[in-house]
């Protein structure tokens, strides 16, 4: 496994990070949600590849995400040993206090994720996307408060427009409070609009970048025509692509198979050659999804590989915001 800097941060962080959506009591919503023990025992292997990065939020399955992740971990790693990151935004109860970025709702929640969690921080502190009714001066000051609690080490930042980010930055900035040093953003083969605003702005101003759907919901690992429990009850997920993106899938296919690798090792080989991203946050849903992570680490695309697979790529409309 190889280590990088989180930006310009001092956090080193596994070039992979485990996203740990995969696992919980997902009920109706979720089916294909796996149990603690499998939670278990990919956290075990993560960990023994090398991998130091975990990542999950309170909305994963009802907080549930959060619970298998800590109890696993916690068994097999030290504390000082784990960059554990988790998320704030998503509605964990009914009412108007229920969700979102108010000081009420990211310190109630902070605790509540750490309770789940079995520790007394997490490393990384992230916002689950933009929240429009709450002033940017409100939500970066609770955040800064947390991290002076001792509660987060480090604040993190999701999908969202480059102009939302850079204003709460300039708020962060402008008052002396703490910044975010991450973005957690939708960025793969066949959704590449990041490109355009979010990636130049992250390089420029040192933020690590830790792309969520690295694998377009495993869309860039099969046939386009193949269906898996997870796509026939994604509804999100199926917003997200469309039919002209299988030309991209197809390329992806066919070079795996030339160089005797899975396909998602070219998928993601191909995200970690790209300047500003730090860690791809891969779903975990089967013991060779952990191998091909952990293998793309060190699989090396040539240049023209990387710019072939990038042909045929068609724009989108801005996708995986709130």
């Amino acid at each position: 496994m190889e280590y990088t800097r989180l930006g310009n941060s001092g956090l080193q962080v596994s070039r992979i990070t485990v996203g740990c959506m995969s696992w919980g009591d997902g009920g109706q919503a979720r089916p294909w949600t796996k149990d603690e023990a499998f939670a278990e025992q990919t956290i075990k292997a993560a960990l023994d590849a090398g991998v130091n990065f975990f990542d999950t939020a309170n909305v994963y399955s009802a907080g549930t995400s959060e619970e298998y992740t800590g109890r696993s971990l916690w068994k097999h790693a030290d504390r000082e040993d784990v960059v554990l990151a988790t998320k704030v935004n998503g509605r964990m109860r009914p009412g108007p206090n229920g969700a979102g970025l108010s000081r009420k709702s990211i310190l109630q929640e902070i605790d509540a994720s750490l309770a789940r969690l079995g520790t007394d921080f997490v490393d990384l502190y992230q916002i689950h996307r933009f929240d429009p009714e709450v002033p940017v001066e409100e939500t970066m000051e609770a955040l800064h408060d947390v991290v002076r609690a001792g509660k987060a080490r480090y604040l993190g930042a999701s999908s969202m427009y480059a102009w939302q980010f850079a204003k709460m930055q300039q708020a962060a900035e402008r008052n002396g409070w703490t910044k975010f040093v991450s973005m957690q953003n939708h960025y793969n083969l066949i959704y590449r609009e990041e490109e355009r605003e979010m990636l130049p702005l992250c390089t420029d101003q040192g933020v690590g970048v830790i792309p969520w759907s690295p694998l377009a919901r495993g869309r860039l690992t099969r046939r386009w025509d193949m269906q898996t429990a997870r796509s026939e009850t994604d509804e999100f997920g199926a917003s997200l692509y469309r039919d002209e993106d299988q030309t991209v899938v197809d390329k992806v296919l066919a070079l795996a198979e030339r160089r005797g690798v899975a396909p998602a090792q070219v998928a993601l080989a191909w995200l970690l050659a790209q300047p500003a991203v730090t860690s791809p946050i891969v779903g975990i849903t089967s013991p060779e999804h952990l191998s091909d992570a952990v293998a793309a680490v060190d699989l090396e695309l040539t240049d023209d590989e990387v710019a072939g697979l990038g042909d045929g790529y068609v724009p989108h409309a801005i996708a995986g915001h709130r």
